[in-house]
């Protein structure tokens, strides 16, 4: 059986049935010992509300549309009805891409309980090569005056299985729990962002396309060699004066008043020394 919480909607064509949702999904299973507050939760998440007894033997899926980072996700949430050891685990693992495992703070058995569901899920991940986001709740923060397991066992305990570590009540402020479940979305999404195929990275050059321009060639007169000139399209470059004008010009050194023979220097007028 499934429940959809949120906002009302009208009920879907039947053409509506057969399309896949055009939103990423979510899947968040919750296992823990009878006890633990696995129900109260989950009706927390969807509802706001809190709601303190529950049929122990009572599974259910939900799903909710919600906003996690601007980005829409439908997360269905799985509130398993295990006893006291699990049992069946087939049905969870195989549906599941994030877990919640709680137990409470006040019931050292109940947390005792989670290792026997992180050893199950930890195998699982190794068998099939894929690491799934876990987070280790503690619940009933509100009964911080009967605590039995200590925070610090609580850290150590997800930092020996690699997962995230949450205390939280479902009796108390809703913004913790939601930040929870929309962490355990965030941590699926980030998880498949790292799964996603490569693809592969072209580089291209650009380079520009020189146009080389028609040969000019500059006549050959005053017994001066011909010669060709080749000139690109990109370039500026100044006229240069025909030989026909340019003209003979004597510099004299400084020294031209030295005894010795004073040295000329021959330019063509309309060309600059460098």
């Amino acid at each position: 059986m499934s429940s959809m919480f949120g906002k009302p909607r009208a009920a879907p064509s039947t053409t509506d049935r057969h399309l896949p949702s055009l939103l990423p999904e979510c899947n968040v299973a919750i296992l823990g010992c009878r006890g633990s507050g696995k129900s109260a939760l989950t009706v927390k998440f969807l509802t706001k509300r809190f709601i303190s007894e529950y049929d122990p033997n009572l599974e259910d899926t939900y799903t909710s549309e919600e906003t996690v980072d601007q980005q829409p996700v439908l997360m269905k949430v799985m509130d398993t009805a295990d006893q006291d050891v699990p049992v069946n685990c087939e049905r969870y693992l195989n549906w599941a891409n994030a877990f919640m495992v709680v137990y409470s703070i006040d019931n050292k058995r109940s947390f005792e309980g989670c290792r026997q569901y992180l050893d199950i899920i930890s195998l699982h991940a190794k068998g099939i090569q894929h690491d799934y986001p876990i987070l280790l709740l503690g619940n009933k923060l509100d009964l911080e005056q009967y605590r039995q397991v200590t925070k610090a066992e609580g850290v150590s305990l997800a930092a020996k299985h690699g997962c995230s570590f949450y205390e939280v009540s479902a009796c108390l402020e809703f913004e913790a729990v939601q930040h929870v479940f929309h962490e355990a979305a965030r941590e699926v999404r980030r998880e498949m962002e790292r799964n996603l195929p490569v693809r592969p990275l072209f580089i291209t050059e650009e380079r520009p396309f020189l146009h080389l321009a028609a040969p000019t060639a500059v006549a050959s007169k005053h017994g001066l060699a011909s010669c060709t000139l080749n000139t690109l399209s990109t370039v500026n470059y100044k006229e240069i004066p025909s030989v026909a004008q340019a003209k003979l010009v004597t510099v004299k050194s400084s020294r031209a008043q030295s005894k010795r023979k004073a040295p000329t220097l021959t330019l063509l007028k309309g060309f600059k020394i460098f």
